[in-house]
């Protein structure tokens, strides 16, 4: 049985040289019909999208009014101008980071993220890739950001989360959020921690991005694992749930 969705496809294929989140219209697709489903409390949340690019999704029910865009969730950082970014880089053969840009560019590697403006707040996208040092654009350490703010603890997104919190509450708790998105393969499901993909003991007390080739390796290996691993989920869902 073949899916409506391929976990091999890339992204900047149908979009080059632009930004996937906002003019693949393939992406699009996907995220219409991937997160167009069933809530934590039985109800459905159903996605209509833009018709051309810029793309967006939309909800309107009972549940409230929710704008939703793209958002990349793993980072190579081979684009950065950092110059220490730039020297990790040029250490690695142009294929392998090739091979791991073409990883991120797969539906595993993308989520939905609240875009409605709120006056003085940042959209969590933005805010995420603003905060180089504490969080820089990591998805693993955004993630825990969305786990504190579910318990109530302050972290560095918590004024964006909260910002947010009608889009959070549809998902009733931390796992129910993460079993919607099929964030699953992030999670130690014995302690419910988050697999971080470089050591992490709180934010701030080092650079979010590696500042090593070793480090760079490491984030490499791990948001490679499970970006694959995502990919598997996202097909054995699709083909339960989207080809009948």
């Amino acid at each position: 049985m073949t899916s409506i969705i391929d976990t091999t496809f890339t992204m900047h294929s149908d979009t080059p040289p632009k930004d996937a989140d906002t003019w693949s219209p393939t992406l699009r697709n996907y995220h219409q019909v991937l997160w167009s489903k069933v809530l934590p409390n039985g109800k459905i949340f159903d996605l209509t999208s833009s018709q051309k690019p810029p793309y967006y999704h939309y909800h309107s029910s009972d549940l409230g009014d929710f704008c939703l865009s793209s958002d990349a969730i793993i980072h190579t950082y081979s684009k950065w101008r950092r110059k220490s970014m730039v020297t990790i880089i040029e250490t690695f053969p142009k294929a392998e980071i090739d091979a791991f840009y073409n990883l991120s560019n797969t539906i595993g590697s993308y989520i939905l993220f609240p875009a409605n403006k709120i006056e003085g707040i940042q959209t969590i996208n933005q805010a995420r890739g603003m905060m180089t040092y504490k969080i820089g654009d990591r998805f693993d350490l955004t993630l825990e950001c969305i786990r504190r703010s579910y318990l109530g603890i302050e972290n560095p997104l918590s004024a964006h989360i909260n910002g947010y919190s009608n889009f959070f509450k549809l998902f009733e708790n931390f796992q129910g959020y993460v079993n919607f998105f099929l964030l699953d393969d992030l999670i130690d499901m014995d302690t419910g921690k988050i697999r971080f993909w470089l050591p992490f003991t709180e934010f701030g007390e080092r650079d979010a991005v590696p500042t090593s080739t070793e480090e760079y390796r490491e984030y490499m290996k791990n948001a490679s694992e499970f970006a694959k691993a995502r990919n598997i989920r996202i097909a054995e869902w699709a083909n339960i749930n989207l080809n009948n």
